[in-house]
């Protein structure tokens, strides 16, 4: 019977592929030995493809993803195209705006061009500003431009369906397009500008075709802007004496020689963001917060952070918190034994403060007396127009152009920042530049502003991605040596401050410290911008604060309703700020040795790293 079995399955034809009776295993075809490769290599292969690819089209994309962008408008396009009721209110609006325009018109042509505009700029559109703008033409010429921008912005958002996000982003965009388009941007419909043409017979347009050429030179040979030369690291900013007492991979630190007799026993160790040099907060004598602390009896350390190249690429944020402020608090701790440390942090180095403070809590490191935040965050999720660049796929894109040259360029980084203000920072300074024919005079901050910084690879993405796009640090996801850390943990007093208009940090999102700890926090709002509301020395003119404590038991308050309740102050915030310090600090004593700790051929003040290109 086996044999009978054995021959029945040596006569049975072979099943075919899909047939009834069970699927079927082709035979693999076996390849020549040269045509066989490793799937590994393959998939590497394809994946360095893609990589170089969308890096190349990065550098004519200025680092904006083509995919997010066309994502945002379809998002837009397609729900405003099945909305009927949107597109009927739209065209009734259009024509609301027509008849005010007419009627604009026919009450200038009756009163000689002194009737009421139909529309106001907004407070911060400092574009029509001029008496010259009222005359006719140009009134209905600016008139027509702001109702076309507001019709603009009716017509981006409130579209049922599309995202908040991509919303936001449609209405920025189109803000954008708006802004090259304005009438205060050309000659022909400019008063202003054509009655200095007028007046300087062409020579402001000469002089501005001038500034062109220059400029353009200096761009294409990567040199500072024009008077940048007048403020040298080391000679004209950044001259406040120090030395170098400690360096390692990542950083320099800096220790400032006391200025007074007597100091607070309890050093002040500030860390800068790394997008930015460090001097920000060392300038010109007159407006050096280092001097002034050093002034009012505080002993300074500074991080001068390294400018990472291609070589630093893989330096991730746990490398920065390692060999930042941790390894400077260990440096600190040498030239000043079993004192408490005031812990600065400005803009990103403020967030990895926090991330080194909540880490240093969670595992019981008590060496923190106070920390102080300038305009730093770490809640990302109301991080104002920043988070229009932030998406899967816009980081994924950064990813892929830091990942051919390994950093981001602070060129890259630059007009994401000035996109974001555009009106101040691009057209109108090319109108007065280009087309006036003026220069802006170079001051200290402006050429600080020009001496940029690069980001690593990694730590750019971890940054990007685990605090931006997952919000990890305030959802007390985010890890520290395979733990997570938590912000409510810390339990030293807080000092914060945010500034009115802000487009990196906005106040409101600084704001969240308090929502965040559950300390002793002091909150303080100043007029100015990112980097001006910072540099507020004493004596600087249409100063203002407002401030407002919150006790450890306290209730909450909404940003609104501490607005109402905070007192305003005229003036710089830095003496309420070392007043603060000093009641945090200990009784006057002597001053520690300067580079108690300093490693031999350390140079002094302002160091070596912070004048890396």
């Amino acid at each position: 019977m086996a044999r009978s079995l054995a021959r029945t399955q040596r006569r049975a034809p072979a099943r075919q592929a899909g047939s009834a009776t069970g699927p079927a295993f082709p035979r693999p075809i076996p390849l020549p030995p040269e045509s066989q490769m490793d799937s590994y290599s393959v998939t590497a292969a394809g994946e360095i493809m893609d990589h170089a690819t969308r890096a190349l089209i990065a550098r004519t994309t200025a680092g904006l993803s083509p995919a997010a962008m066309w994502a945002t408008w379809a998002d837009w396009a397609i729900h405003l195209a099945t909305s009927p009721g949107k597109q009927s209110q739209l065209v009734s609006k259009a024509l609301r705006k027509a008849m005010r325009l007419h009627r604009h018109a026919c009450d200038c042509a009756l009163s000689g061009g002194t009737a009421e505009a139909c529309i106001e700029p907004l407070a911060q559109d400092r574009r029509f500003a001029h008496e010259s703008w009222q005359e006719p033409p140009f009134n209905l010429i600016y008139q027509s431009f702001l109702l076309t921008q507001q019709w603009w912005h009716n017509a981006t958002t409130g579209v049922r369906g599309v995202t908040r996000h991509h919303e936001r982003g449609v209405e920025f965009a189109a803000r954008q397009i708006l802004d090259v388009f304005s009438p205060s941007n050309f000659l022909p419909t400019n008063p202003e500008l054509l009655a200095r043409t007028r007046d300087e017979l062409g020579q402001n347009l000469v002089r501005g075709m001038q500034n062109f050429v220059e400029d353009f030179d200096r761009a294409v040979a990567g040199k500072p802007p024009v008077g940048a030369e007048a403020f040298e690291v080391g000679r004209d900013v950044a001259i406040t004496p120090g030395k170098v007492i400690y360096r390692n991979r990542l950083i320099e630190l800096i220790q400032y020689a006391p200025a007074t007799d007597k100091v607070r026993p309890e050093p002040v160790l500030i860390v800068p963001a790394w997008i930015m040099k460090y001097y920000i907060l060392d300038l010109s004598p007159a407006n050096s917060m280092v001097k002034y602390l050093t002034e009012q009896g505080f002993t300074v350390f500074m991080i001068s952070w390294r400018n990472p190249g291609p070589e630093d690429r893989d330096l991730g944020m746990e490398d920065y918190r390692r060999l930042g402020p941790m390894a400077a608090l260990d440096a600190v701790g040498q030239v000043c034994p079993g004192e408490k440390v005031h812990a600065v942090g400005y803009c990103l180095g403020g967030t990895l403060l926090s991330i080194a403070a909540a880490a240093m809590a969670r595992d019981g490191d008590q060496r923190l007396g106070t920390i102080s935040y300038f305009a730093a965050q770490s809640d990302f999720s109301d991080a104002g127009e920043l988070m229009l660049f932030i998406s899967e796929s816009e980081v994924t894109f950064l990813e892929d152009m830091m990942w051919e040259q390994g950093f981001l360029d602070s060129k890259q980084m630059s007009g994401a920042f000035q996109i974001l203000r555009s009106n101040d920072l691009i057209w109108s300074r090319m109108l007065r530049t280009y087309l006036m024919g003026e220069r802006d005079r170079m001051n200290d901050l402006m050429a600080w502003n020009a001496d940029s910084t690069r980001m690593p690879y990694r730590m750019h993405s971890e940054y990007l991605r685990k605090l931006f796009l997952e919000n990890e640090l305030s959802a007390g996801k985010y890890e520290v040596e395979g733990r997570p850390v938590s912000l409510g943990d810390i339990r030293v007093p807080i000092f914060a401050v945010g500034t009115e208009t802000d487009h990196v940090a906005p106040w409101r999102s600084a704001f969240k410290v308090h929502q965040q700890t559950d300390t002793e926090a002091t909150f303080v709002l100043t007029n100015g911008g990112h980097n001006a509301g910072v540099v507020a020395e004493p004596g600087h003119p249409r100063r203002r604060y407002r401030i407002r404590t919150r006790g450890r038991d306290a209730n909450h308050l909404s940003p609104d309703e501490w607005l109402q309740k905070a007192a305003q102050h005229e003036g710089s915030w830095w003496p309420a700020w070392t007043e603060w310090l000093a009641r945090h600090s200990g009784a006057l004593a002597v001053p520690p040795g300067l580079g108690l700790a300093a490693e031999p051929g350390l140079p002094d003040a302002p160091g070596s790293y912070v004048l890396m290109t």
